[in-house]
């Protein structure tokens, strides 16, 4: 996964004051629900990402909070107040779409101050320049004032629709899919750069992607959405490091899912050729169906001579042989695709330097995997 961005205690962030609280909101199209009763609570200058698929709900949410969708049922409460008598353009939020939508016949100054002067009661033409003025500043765009959009390139374009919805110093900043037009070198380069202007501006920020690496680097908090629901919401480690169910633990990152029932603290009667130890955080079913998710960086490789019969070493350790399939060479560390007896399969993740001196296993080779019963994560849904 991509480097996080450095917070400040997004847990605090987070939960010290509710600004934005949605109840049971809905919206449905027809016999379609869009949106499926999402109850949340965004904490004030929280960075909130909804994350999700296409088709999900995501952007249909943010809208309904922007006041461009109307609910079909529950309510949006802004610092307790209920936005639903509240039309868009006198709701205290502020919007940037993907397309970042700017006049392409006004300048970037003009197209900055083009909110401010919608304002009533108007704003004074000083006021409005200094403001201009302040804003490009912000985002390093005052060289630019002049330039038509056209003339720009994709990341200057992001950066002048972000000073115009900062412009008018909203309570709620909406992003739909912001960094989606530029390409990736340039997109990982302006996520840190984003969330440092949304830190300094001081702005709760509710930021809609499809992308898992661009919510985990920028958000304090994550909300996954599946078919118009919430499926979990926590902070990237958390819905990393302890999915809820099968949806997020395969949407977040890489990860070995293995099948079986319960049989006291083993899952057993899947395509891994051995009862898989876990550790169990809740009452079980003994019998029941479940399945175990493991990380592809916890999985230990090692390798394996004629005649090794795969002992765990440690009693609470999963053990067992294996063949490497293929390699994927990412430079500090590699990517093992492994085959294992009886036709299952897993993806371990494994440093250069877990290696030492000696040559890593190559293509076909017979291999031991093992990993700590702790590392692994049981799902029952």
């Amino acid at each position: 996964m991509n480097e996080r961005m450095p917070q400040d205690g997004p847990e605090s962030l987070a939960r010290e004051r509710v600004h934005l609280r949605i109840e049971r909101l809905g919206k449905r199209f027809g016999d379609t629900w869009a949106v499926r009763e999402v109850s949340l609570d965004i904490g004030e200058r929280e960075i909130f990402a909804l994350l999700g698929s296409s088709g999900c709900g995501k952007s249909t949410l943010l809208r309904m909070i922007a006041g461009l969708e109307t609910p079909s049922c529950g309510r949006i409460l802004l610092d307790g107040e209920d936005l639903a008598a509240v039309p868009a353009h006198r709701r205290p939020t502020n919007m940037m779409f993907q397309s970042y939508a700017l006049f392409p016949h006004m300048t970037v100054a003009g197209n900055v101050a083009f909110g401010l002067r919608q304002l009533r009661p108007r704003m004074a033409r000083a006021a409005i320049a200094a403001r201009v003025d302040e804003m490009l500043e912000l985002v390093q765009m005052r060289a630019y004032a002049g330039r038509r959009p056209q003339a720009l390139s994709g990341g200057q374009q992001q950066r002048v629709a972000l000073a115009r919805s900062l412009a008018r110093e909203p309570r709620l900043l909406l992003l739909d899919e912001p960094l989606a037009a530029l390409d990736k070198r340039i997109r990982q380069q302006t996520q840190f750069e984003l969330v440092g202007l949304i830190r300094r501006v001081g702005v709760t920020c509710i930021l809609v992607t499809h992308d898992q690496e661009e919510a985990m680097t920028m958000a304090d908090r994550i909300g996954i959405l599946s078919e118009g629901g919430l499926v979990q919401v926590g902070t990237p480690g958390e819905i990393y490091e302890r999915p809820n169910c099968r949806f997020s633990a395969s949407f977040i990152g890489e990860t070995n899912l293995f099948h079986g029932r319960i049989e006291g603290d083993r899952l057993v009667g899947g395509e891994f050729p051995q009862p898989i130890r876990f550790v169990a955080t809740v009452a079980l079913q003994q019998g029941g169906e479940a399945w175990l998710s493991l990380r592809p960086e916890c999985v230990r490789v090692h390798h394996r001579a004629a005649g090794d019969a795969c002992v765990p070493e440690r009693p609470d350790d999963n053990a067992a042989p294996a063949e490497v399939a293929e390699i994927a060479y990412l430079g500090g560390r590699s990517i093992y695709h492994l085959r294992l007896p009886g036709g299952g399969s897993m993806i371990a993740s494994v440093p250069a330097a877990h290696w030492g001196k000696a040559a890593p296993p190559a293509r076909g080779e017979p291999v031991r995997v093992s990993w700590p019963a702790p590392d692994g994560v049981l799902l029952l849904r």
